[in-house]
């Protein structure tokens, strides 16, 4: 039977993430997206591509943020962060722009990928809740996903963080699919299946 204090765990969770969110929501400077897409876009211009990558549980924000610009008008790939390293920066043509994701920006296995990426002549476009990190001094453009708090048992799980992290990746691929006029054709032409790929009528 479940007991009452993890109710009250839940209880208290769910309180620090609509905090965190709606705090979160209020500090988000449209700038830093601007130039973030506008990196993109010139890249894009001669032929480069986007590569989004992390360590740990941004590992799979990076994932979800790849297929997500990709279905959108902007083809992405998922680069994985400690692979990158021995052999997967192979992937990586100069040019590109690599979006990397670390709450703390200090990851060591991470700045060793940062370090191959640029090595290889691509951009970096950090995604971190400390703007003074490791990563966002070592990026040409950052993307702040902070929280005061990440919420549950212990405050140390990645729980606000990733939807920080997830909201300015969301944010970015709205800005990016409008400059590539992604209309509901195109988008149905990647969507064939499911409710998805249906042309609305508001939309015809």
């Amino acid at each position: 039977m479940i007991q009452e204090k993890s109710m009250k765990a839940l209880d208290a969770f769910l309180d620090s993430a609509q905090k965190s969110f709606s705090s979160f929501v209020d500090s988000i400077d449209p700038k830093p997206c601007r130039e973030a897409a506008q990196l993109i876009l010139d890249s894009q211009a001669k032929g480069g591509r986007i590569h989004v990558t992390g360590i740990g549980k941004p590992g799979h924000v990076a994932a979800y943020a790849a297929s997500l610009l990709a279905s959108t008008g902007n083809p992405a790939v998922f680069l994985h962060g400690t692979e990158a390293v021995h052999g997967s920066c192979g992937q990586l043509v100069g040019g590109d722009v690599v979006i990397a994701i670390s709450n703390s920006g200090e990851t060591m296995e991470l700045k060793s990928t940062v370090n191959a990426i640029h090595a290889n002549g691509c951009k970096v476009i950090a995604v971190t809740g400390n703007p003074n990190s490791w990563l966002a001094t070592h990026s040409e453009c950052t993307l702040l996903a902070g929280v005061k708090e990440e919420g549950g048992p212990l405050n140390r799980a990645p729980r606000n963080s990733v939807n920080a992290e997830m909201l300015i990746l969301q944010a970015l691929s709205v800005v990016l699919q409008v400059e590539k006029d992604w209309n509901p054709e195109k988008y149905v032409r990647c969507h064939p299946g499911g409710k998805l790929g249906e042309i609305r009528e508001n939309e015809k």
